[in-house]
C-alpha cells in the first residue's frame, strides 16, 4: 500500500452508531442530578470548566463521540446527519482551546436532527442562537474565532477524551447544571439504584434540617469532632 492510500485510510475514522440505552434507565437518569451522583461515583465527571450554556437544563441520551482538529470542522457537519433522537455528542477538540466549531448553524441542525444535546470540550461560538434554539449545550465558553471546512480529518464514535474523562460511543450522559457525566453501559444498573438511594435520603435529610435538626448531627461530623477532642 502506498503512502497516500495509508494517509487517506488515517484521515476519517468512522464507526457505526451505537447502540441506544433503554428508555427506561434514561427515564430513571433523568430524575437524578450530577452532584448526587458525584457523592460515590467517581469516573465519568467532566471539568468543571465545561459549563451549561444555557441555565436550568437537564439533558439524558445516549452519547456519540466525535474528535476534530482545531480549524477543522468538517466531521463535525457530517455527522450531525448521522444521528437522531435521544443522541448526545460529545466532542473532543484534541487540545484547542480557541476555535469554536460549534454555533448557530450546527445547534440548527442539530435540533432539526432532535439531538438531545451536545458538550464541546472547547469554546462555542452565536450563544445568542443557541438560546433562540433552546439547545442544550456544554462548553468552555464562547469564542468569535470559528472552525473552516478543511477537511483535514478526525474520528466520530471513537474513544475521546472529553474534559478529562474518558468516554466511549454508546454510554449514557446524564447533563445538568452542575456539569456532565458519562457512565458506562456496565456501571449503569449500580449508579441508578445507589443514586435513587442517595436522592431518597437526601429528601428525608432535608426535612428533618429544615424541622430544625443540626446537620453536624445527622452527617455524623459533630460526633468526629467530638470524640477527636475527648482523645
Amino acid at each position: 500500500m502506498n503512502q497516500r492510500a495509508v494517509m487517506t485510510q488515517l484521515t476519517y475514522k468512522i464507526n457505526p452508531m451505537p447502540e441506544p440505552i433503554a428508555a427506561d434507565k434514561l427515564e430513571r437518569l433523568a430524575k437524578l442530578e450530577t452532584a448526587t451522583l458525584g457523592h460515590f461515583y467517581h469516573f465519568g465527571f467532566v471539568s468543571p470548566a465545561i459549563s451549561p450554556v444555557l441555565p436550568s437544563k437537564t439533558v439524558v441520551g445516549t452519547v456519540c463521540t466525535l474528535a476534530i482538529p482545531g480549524l477543522d470542522s468538517t466531521l463535525l457537519h457530517h455527522c450531525l446527519a448521522q444521528m437522531g433522537p435521544g443522541y448526545f455528542l460529545a466532542v473532543d477538540r484534541l487540545g484547542d482551546r480557541k476555535y469554536a466549531c460549534w454555533g448557530g448553524g450546527v445547534t440548527r441542525m442539530a435540533a432539526s436532527m432532535k439531538i438531545a444535546g451536545g458538550c464541546v470540550d472547547g469554546p462555542h461560538t452565536d450563544t445568542a442562537e443557541i438560546r433562540e434554539q433552546d439547545f442544550p449545550m456544554w462548553s468552555r465558553g464562547a469564542s468569535p474565532v470559528t472552525t473552516r471546512l478543511y477537511n483535514t480529518g478526525g474520528g466520530f464514535n471513537i474513544p475521546v477524551s472529553v474534559g478529562g474523562a474518558a468516554v466511549l460511543p454508546g454510554y449514557a450522559v446524564l447533563a445538568d447544571e452542575c456539569g456532565v457525566l458519562f457512565i458506562a453501559p456496565e456501571d449503569l444498573d449500580t449508579v441508578l439504584e445507589a443514586g435513587e438511594t442517595k436522592t431518597a435520603s437526601g429528601l428525608k435529610n432535608e426535612a428533618r434540617v429544615s424541622a430544625g435538626e443540626r446537620l453536624g448531627d445527622l452527617s455524623g461530623a459533630t460526633r468526629m469532632i467530638e470524640d477527636t477532642l475527648a482523645t
